[in-house]
């Protein structure tokens, strides 16, 4: 098919039709991938609601920044787990941990 031989009527009937056919094979996708679902869930003996309701058993949550270089606001820690070595370093020079304190 060579469409630069085509009018400008036929190409926009070749792009309504081409429309169309991306239209319904996208459906026809979202249908078979649905029946494959579907059918995972039955032989997994799981109502399919069940799935859509589930919520994530640990969900993670997010831990305040506590502390924060005051020159590198990029480096900071919430004070749990091991400090950072930008924290060490700054303790080692003989400051203070609270003037990193947010």
């Amino acid at each position: 098919m060579n469409l630069s031989e085509m009018s400008g009527s036929d190409l926009r009937t070749l792009q309504d039709k081409v429309g169309l056919e991306l239209i319904q094979r996208e459906q026809q996708h979202v249908a078979a991938a649905r029946d494959e679902i579907l059918a995972i869930a039955k032989n997994a003996g799981i109502a399919l609601q069940d799935i859509i309701e589930a919520k994530p058993s640990a969900e993670k949550k997010t831990v305040a920044t506590k502390f924060r270089h005051p020159e590198q606001a990029e480096l900071q820690w919430t004070g749990r787990g091991r400090q950072p070595l930008w924290v060490r370093d700054w303790l080692v020079s003989g400051k203070d941990i609270d003037r990193l304190r947010v």
